[in-house]
């Protein structure tokens, strides 16, 4: 494990070599799974101010379910997720063909809103869990993955790299530097 501020870092991040393959795995993460996307409370606001930009982007089943039941939901640990559209797909799901996208991050790259995705999407496969004096960040290893995998191991992508955008925006700049030079000097192949 490596220690970087107040967050306990798994050692995964550099030795697991990850890319996402969407021709591959199709944006099975946000179609898959028990539980809907982990949110903050603060982006369950965000996320309703935004509906009216992002729904143009939403599937009509997406839709439907927003109206009926709002956006988030409690998941089995008592935490806000994303809600499921009958208990499969994240509401926010848009395809692209036959590729599962975020609904949300289409309408940030189309200059719709500011805000590009919860920051468990962003981070994914990385987990946060905050045990409150410190914060683990852990690899969450799940076989719908398996093409970034391979991926990741073709280009030689460490996790950490592949993440650095999303680890700043949820950590900071200095926290990834810091990581960096953890990575480096206490980790050994």
């Amino acid at each position: 494990m490596l220690v970087v501020q107040n967050a306990i870092v798994s050692e995964d991040i550099k030795y697991i070599k990850f890319c996402c393959d969407l021709q591959k795995c199709k944006g099975s993460c946000c179609v898959e799974g028990d539980a809907g996307a982990p949110l903050e409370r603060e982006e369950v606001k965000i996320l309703k101010k935004l509906l009216p930009k992002v729904k143009p982007y939403l599937t009509e089943k997406g839709i439907i379910e927003i109206e009926k039941n709002g956006v988030s939901d409690i998941d089995f640990t008592g935490g806000l997720c994303t809600r499921l559209i009958e208990g499969k797909d994240c509401v926010f799901l848009s395809y692209d063909g036959d590729i599962a996208k975020c609904a949300i991050e289409r309408a940030y790259e189309d200059g719709k809103v500011d805000f590009q995705k919860p920051i468990s999407c962003h981070l994914y496969p990385i987990r946060i869990e905050n045990y409150g004096e410190f914060i683990a960040v852990n690899y969450h290893a799940w076989d719908v993955c398996k093409p970034a995998l391979v991926q990741g191991e073709i280009i030689d992508l460490p996790l950490y790299k592949m993440l650095k955008t999303p680890l700043i925006r949820r950590f900071g700049e200095k926290w990834y530097q810091e990581l960096i030079v953890e990575i480096e000097e206490n980790c050994f192949d």
